[in-house]
């Protein structure tokens, strides 16, 4: 479960534009600018920690973003009390269960399983307030595709939330599990599972029938697969004794947006873009999310050495013992050459994690990478508010 960064939605800004909407996906920077699956499972001690962060993070920025101007940033509303009864058992869950339904008993129950777990519904959260957000931005023109999605006949209405995006929250949740499972890979039930929940959220995403949206979420699915061999290639054993250089850090931001920000800020596009929003509003949305996935995913990385074990509801250090050196420790390695081997050698040798960690702790890294998911989360601020933004420029 990784922590949400979602606060920028309803500060959303619209201006009218003619840009294109297909994004465009440059290579991150890291300058600051098995019957059933045993699928990780958060606890909802974890979910508080990380949500905890997460909002600091983005308070933080959204008062930064607005400054002394007043305006909805000032305003007691909790993103999350927003689509309360959107998430509720009455609602998204019972559709999400339909949709990854099997007649298959064992396959069943590896699909469903997710849906025991607390805390969970992060994408499908983003995606019902995005839906909300850019319901009063301007629309496109008359010649462009609006959804025609048919609600089902016992689904109940949502304000400002058409049917297209509601379903569009339960492919997004359907996918993002799917890349759990497959997390997975000595399982073969689990790439199994995983397979068939992509089958049927591709089913669902056709019956869409918006062909903009479809090709988006289906570069998302080829995106979780590349950003899954990259870290496959990232815990192979490397050099024996790797010296740190920028391109790290740039590999591991591009691994994080292929494997985690892609999902989010294609689901944004996807959103405005089904709402029958301009084009403005639909690359702001896009941006948004891809700078609200990022920093989404370093404040989960940074938890991972800063909240213990039984809080984070899965053993502290996780990610070396994977032999994954996420953000922390590549910005410790910068200023302290010894994690280099252990770096070199996926933290393998008895004692390489307690003293990766130990090192971690040591330096700067978690602040460094607390920083720059800071840094992200501005950006996503920023893109949510591009009218207030610029007239602060011009101040």
């Amino acid at each position: 479960m990784r922590p949400v960064i979602r606060q920028g939605v309803r500060h959303y800004s619209c201006q009218s534009s003619q840009q294109s909407r297909q994004p465009t996906e440059t290579p991150l920077s890291p300058v600051p600018d098995a019957a059933v699956v045993p699928l990780v499972v958060q606890k909802s001690s974890a979910w508080a920690a990380m949500a905890s962060v997460a909002t600091n993070v983005v308070s933080n920025a959204a008062k930064r973003a607005v400054g002394a101007v007043p305006g909805p940033a000032d305003l007691p509303v909790h993103p999350l009390k927003v689509v309360a009864k959107e998430l509720s058992t009455k609602f998204l869950t019972p559709s999400i269960k339909n949709l990854v339904a099997s007649r298959t008993p064992q396959l069943d129950r590896v699909a469903k399983y997710y849906t025991q777990a607390e805390g969970k519904y992060v994408r499908p959260r983003i995606v019902l307030l995005m839906a909300r957000a850019t319901a009063l931005c301007p629309k496109a023109g008359p010649d462009s595709q609006s959804a025609s999605l048919n609600p089902a006949p016992d689904a109940e209405p949502i304000p400002g939330v058409n049917p297209a995006q509601r379903r569009l929250a339960e492919i997004t949740e359907t996918i993002h599990t799917a890349s759990l499972l497959h997390d997975d890979f000595g399982n073969k039930m689990a790439v199994l599972g995983g397979d068939f929940l992509l089958a049927r959220a591709s089913v669902s995403l056709a019956r869409l029938r918006h062909p903009e949206v479809i090709e988006l979420l289906a570069t998302v699915i080829a995106n979780l697969v590349e950003g899954e061999f990259m870290q496959l290639r990232n815990t192979e054993a490397g050099e024996r004794d790797p010296v740190w250089t920028e391109d790290a850090l740039t590999y591991y931001l591009e691994k994080t947006y292929l494997k985690t920000a892609s999902l989010i800020s294609k689901s944004c596009r996807a959103t405005a873009i089904l709402g029958g929003a301009d084009a403005a509003t639909v690359d702001a949305a896009y941006a948004y999310g891809k700078n609200l996935g990022l920093a989404f995913q370093l404040v989960d990385d940074m938890l991972d050495y800063t909240i213990s074990g039984k809080d984070l509801g899965k053993p502290a250090g996780a990610d070396l013992e994977l032999g994954l050196a996420t953000a922390p420790l590549l910005f410790a390695w910068k200023v302290n050459p010894e994690l280099g081997a252990l770096v070199g050698r996926k933290f393998a040798e008895e004692g390489d994690v307690a003293r990766a960690r130990e090192l971690v702790i040591q330096s700067n890294g978690i602040e460094q990478t607390r920083a720059l998911a800071e840094d992200y989360a501005n950006k996503a601020a920023a893109a949510s508010m591009p009218s207030l933004t610029a007239r602060q420029r011009r101040a």
